[in-house]
C-alpha cells in the first residue's frame, strides 16, 4: 500500500457523528463471508449505516475518501501491507475517520501498537457479535475501545510495573520525541551513548512500541511535550 495523500475534505458529513444523525460505516476485510456477517450485526442497529465495503487496504482507503464515514472497520491482518501500516496510512489520509480494528490476536502488546498507530478500537473477531456496535458507537465519539478480555490483561501488565517508566527513562523518552539523537540525549542528561540505547530499548518492550513516530504520540498523550518550547540551534 502506497503513501496515501490526504483525502478531500467534504463540505458536511464527516467528524463526529452528530446525535440525530446515523454513524457512518466503512467495513473492510478480506473475507467476504466475515465482511458479510459484520454488515447484518450493524445493519441491525439503527443507529448504523454502512455506506461501503472493502476487501483490501488500497480498497478501504479508496472508500473512505469517496464516502467520509464516520467509523473504518478494518481487519488488520488482510494481506498487502504490513500490520497497521494501513491504520497509519488512513488515519493520515483521512483523519476525520476514526478506526476500530479487528483481529485475531489478543496479544496486549499488538493491541497498544495498534492504539498508538491511530486506531480507537480494538475488536477480537471471534467476539464481534459483542463487542464491535459498542466499539464503532465510542469510536464515533472519540472514545476508545478495547476487547474486555485483552484490556484486562492490559491493567494486569501495568499492575505489575511492566509498562511503567522510570524517571530517567521519561526523559529520554520527551528528548527522543523531542528529535534528539543518542549522542545529543546522552549529553543533555550527561550519561553514555550505551546507557540511552539501554533506555531505549527498555522504553520499547514497556511499552511494546516499535517506531519512534509511536513514541511520539505516546509521549503526547501523556502530556511529556507541552512544556517543551525548542528554539532553532537549542540541541
Amino acid at each position: 500500500m502506497p503513501t496515501a495523500p490526504l483525502c478531500a475534505v467534504p463540505g458536511s458529513g464527516s467528524g463526529s457523528a452528530a446525535s440525530h444523525a446515523p454513524i457512518r460505516v466503512v467495513l473492510a476485510d478480506d473475507h467476504a463471508f466475515l465482511r458479510h456477517s459484520l454488515r447484518q450485526l450493524l445493519d441491525r442497529e439503527t443507529e448504523f449505516e454502512v455506506v461501503a465495503e472493502a476487501g483490501d487496504n488500497s480498497t478501504a482507503l479508496q472508500q473512505v475518501c469517496d464516502h467520509h464515514p464516520h467509523v473504518l472497520v478494518l481487519d488488520v491482518d488482510m494481506p498487502g501491507s504490513a500490520r497497521l501500516t494501513a491504520v497509519r496510512q488512513i488515519r493520515s489520509a483521512a483523519p476525520a475517520t476514526t478506526i476500530v480494528v479487528t483481529t485475531m490476536t489478543d496479544e496486549p502488546r499488538f493491541a497498544r501498537e495498534a492504539i498508538a498507530a491511530g486506531a480507537s478500537g480494538y475488536v477480537l473477531k471471534d467476539s464481534a457479535d459483542q463487542d464491535l456496535p459498542e466499539a464503532v458507537r465510542r469510536a464515533a465519539k472519540g472514545e476508545s475501545f478495547i476487547a474486555p478480555e485483552v484490556a484486562s490483561r492490559l491493567t494486569i501488565h501495568a499492575a505489575r510495573g511492566e509498562d511503567t517508566l522510570s524517571e530517567r527513562e521519561l526523559e529520554v523518552l520527551r528528548l527522543i520525541a523531542l528529535g534528539y539523537t543518542n549522542a545529543e540525549i546522552g549529553q543533555t542528561l550527561e550519561i553514555s551513548i550505551r546507557t540511552v540505547e539501554t533506555h531505549r530499548a527498555h522504553i520499547h518492550r514497556k511499552l511494546g512500541l516499535s517506531t519512534r513516530a509511536e513514541l511520539v504520540r505516546y509521549a503526547l498523550r501523556r502530556g511529556l511535550l507541552h512544556d517543551a518550547v525548542r528554539h532553532d540551534g537549542a540541541r
